[in-house]
């Protein structure tokens, strides 16, 4: 992520899906961007270790740009952005 996205970046909603294990993280996910306009960003946390290839390949799939993604202890922390 570049300086400016960064300064631009304002996250709508957050989604905390830790202790839910496959495939729930995928199905909350789904349903909290169904309610997002195009360009808004969405946080979402997980701690199911399949949920980092899930969810990265739910956004592929939807046109959802991964904006950040990083790791703390067990703790998935994804941003994302709906570009459609």
């Amino acid at each position: 992520m570049d300086e400016t996205e960064n300064r631009e970046l304002k996250i709508e909603e957050e989604l905390d899906t830790r202790g839910l294990y496959c495939p729930e993280p995928l199905f909350e996910v789904r349903n909290l961007s169904e309610t997002l306009s195009v360009g808004q960003c969405f946080k979402v946390l997980a701690d199911d270790p399949a949920a980092e290839e899930d969810l990265k390949r739910w956004a592929k799939r939807t046109d959802t740009k991964v904006v950040e993604f990083s790791k703390d202890g067990d703790d998935l922390i994804f941003i994302f952005k709906k570009m459609k």
